[in-house]
């Protein structure tokens, strides 16, 4: 099969992007085609291309892309003059261009969404009007009718469902995965701490993710406050780029005397992400919206503790593996969270076991990329 994926494939997407990748790999292997089709902003920087698959980029198209993401007729052009070539189009999320454009043209490849997370309620309501517009017009029609639509889990189900109005016979679901073996061996504890100036005597509080308010900031500052209180030596590590949330993240840091105990490291790629798995005495996420967390997944599979809502993507199988702290989505239940784990070592080596354990044995990338690809064949037009 010869394979076309539709998505921002940038560092700054995040998600998406490492889940393109990682599946790449695996499809490669079995000797598929895979191509990337990527709208993108001068100056962004694009994620890394697995060796045999090749990324084609296009200019976003702007003003119109600042108001309609992905708009991209350089986008348009090329499926237009190309979409007869391939066998599977897999677009990753809704409400942008790029998972309108192949339904614009007549092919004959099975066409492919994955939500990830796009539909849960929290998404829906951020920038309500602009999807409103974009349901009326056509997002929900055109899901509709898409040969198969991927989702991760039952939350995910119910989401399309009550989106749509009915179930959708092509829906299936398949977890995303991620590359297991990558994280059994971690750099030397210690680099990030000397690279940082933290001592190694501190608890170090990892949170890794774009700074924006969806991924729960507003409960995890004030939430880390109270924990600082009680354990004054503790440091906060906010590690990702600034989505919309920074200036706030750093009005609180100077507004609560926190400068020395947060700091905002960047965007951590590679091995500098590994040196803070290696170095972290428990990972962090309380998101509202998360379609699957591959963070929280690195983060379990490096076998840090995790305090997560349930909103991460997989809640239901961190709850049977007892995999993590699940906190409610409130800053007094972060900051409870945070304590149990900084302060009860026996239960914070519990849950990493647990979530080492939950990660291998669903979310290798070997068996989901399988998994895929066997729901692709059933639905194979040609």
């Amino acid at each position: 099969m010869r394979i076309l994926n539709i998505c921002a494939y940038t560092w700054a997407i995040g998600g998406p992007a490492r889940i393109i990748y990682d599946h790449t790999t695996e499809v490669l292997r079995y000797g598929h085609q895979v191509d990337i089709l990527s709208p993108m902003t001068p100056g962004e920087k694009s994620y890394p291309v697995p060796e045999g698959a090749t990324l084609i980029e296009c200019a976003r198209t702007t003003p119109i892309s600042n108001y309609y993401r992905e708009f991209s007729i350089e986008m348009y052009q090329y499926l237009k003059a190309n979409i007869d070539k391939y066998d599977v189009i897999h677009m990753h999320g809704i409400w942008h261009f790029g998972s309108l454009a192949p339904f614009l043209l007549p092919n004959k490849a099975v066409l492919v969404v994955t939500i990830h997370g796009l539909l849960d309620h929290w998404a829906v309501a951020h920038s309500k009007w602009k999807k409103q517009i974009v349901t009326l017009l056509y997002q929900k029609r055109l899901l509709g009718k898409a040969d198969l639509i991927q989702i991760n889990n039952t939350d995910e189900e119910q989401d399309v469902i009550r989106y749509l109005g009915y179930r959708p016979k092509n829906m299936v679901i398949v977890p995303n995965g991620m590359k297991v073996a990558e994280y059994s061996s971690l750099p030397a504890k210690g680099i990030f701490r000397s690279k940082h100036n933290i001592s190694p005597t501190q608890k170090v509080v990892l949170f890794m993710g774009r700074l924006n308010i969806k991924k729960g900031l507003d409960l995890l500052l004030p939430g880390f406050l109270k924990v600082h209180q009680s354990v004054p030596d503790a440091m906060l590590i906010l590690a990702g780029p600034d989505d919309g949330y920074q200036k706030e993240t750093e009005d609180f840091i100077r507004n609560n005397n926190l400068a020395g105990k947060v700091k905002l490291v960047g965007m951590l790629t590679d091995t500098d992400k590994k040196e803070a798995l290696s170095d972290a005495d428990l990972f962090v996420l309380p998101s509202y919206s998360e379609g699957f967390s591959i963070a929280v997944l690195e983060a379990m599979t490096s076998r840090v503790p995790a305090l997560v809502s349930d909103r991460v993507g997989f809640g239901d199988y961190i709850k049977k593996y007892n995999a993590a702290y699940l906190t409610p989505l409130n800053a007094d239940g972060v900051a409870e969270g945070l304590l149990k784990i900084l302060q009860d070592s026996d239960y914070a080596q519990t849950i990493a076991n647990n979530a080492y354990n939950m990660v291998t044995e669903n979310f290798d990338i070997k068996v989901v990329a399988n998994q895929l690809l066997e729901e692709y064949k059933k639905v194979k037009k040609i």
